[in-house]
């Protein structure tokens, strides 16, 4: 899982160093590195590439393409190390959606845990007025479809085998990424290229050491691992990008990320 978050960190700083390109252009290449990467490991293994689940492995690539757009466009108005501690909000909506459209039950102590990290979003928002509105609102926006996924996921259950499922959603990405950007092009020279194709591979790494992670431990020793990415993220956002965060900036983040490693450990059975 360390692993995993160090790949994801690396992967969304590139986003945030190429932020002055059309955000789904930005899509596309990442979605594209990821779908050659994914391909080649299914053949290799000899995974059926259609899988079982197709309408639905369908729905949640849409959905996920839109909750990852909408975080790619938070990046242009928000330091990296901001917007991926907000975006793991989504845990939340996830609980909500699964309540209504999953019947899940919720037990009594998460509420307050919610309640609290809300308030984290209300102490960045309110105390920190390097917080811009419109990214505020982008990210928001992109943890609602996160927590989205999660429950389309939920549907598809072990039906499908993970890499399946992450396959068709870089397959649509890179499909709708790449026709959406046509129509605003902007031409990769020197060293963006390389950044473009790193995009695939750290994002699929990520996602394989974390899928393996979750196969060969407990998720609720293995989950509260995944917010170490909000501490490299802070770390990289620093040391590459100059990003100053206030006291009130840090407060709101952790009360964000406290709230929701506990959550891990009282929603566990």
């Amino acid at each position: 899982m360390i692993i995993s978050t160090f790949s994801f960190t690396l992967m969304n700083s590139v986003v945030k160093y190429l932020s002055g390109f059309p955000t789904f252009e930005i899509v596309f290449f990442r979605s594209l590195g990821s779908f050659v990467l994914g391909t080649t490991f299914i053949l290799w293994k000899g995974i059926d590439i259609w899988g079982n689940k197709r309408s639905l492995m369908l729905l949640r690539s849409i959905i996920g393409l839109t909750a990852m757009s909408l975080f790619f466009m938070s990046l242009k108005y928000l330091s990296v190390g901001t917007a991926v501690s907000l975006r793991y909000l989504s845990p939340i909506f996830a609980t909500f959606f699964a309540l209504i459209l999953l019947k899940e039950k919720l037990k009594p102590l998460q509420w307050p845990l919610f309640f609290m990290a809300f308030l984290g979003v209300l102490v960045l928002k309110g105390f920190d007025g390097a917080i811009d509105n419109t990214g505020l609102v982008l990210i928001l926006a992109a943890s609602v479809f996160s927590g989205l996924v999660y429950v389309a996921i939920r549907r598809i259950g072990k039906s499908d085998k993970p890499i399946v499922i992450v396959n068709y959603f870089m397959f649509v990405g890179t499909v709708i990424g790449g026709v959406l950007s046509l129509f605003n092009w902007k031409n990769p020279e020197g060293n963006d290229w390389l950044l473009f194709l790193s995009l695939g591979i750290f994002g699929f790494f990520g996602q394989i050491f974390m899928t393996k992670a979750f196969q060969v431990a407990k998720t609720n020793l293995v989950a509260p691992l995944k917010y170490i990415e909000v501490i490299f993220t802070l770390t990289v956002g620093v040391l590459w990008f100059g990003d100053v965060y206030t006291i009130w900036s840090l407060l709101g983040i952790l009360m964000i990320v406290g709230a929701l490693v506990a959550n891990v450990f009282v929603s566990k059975d």
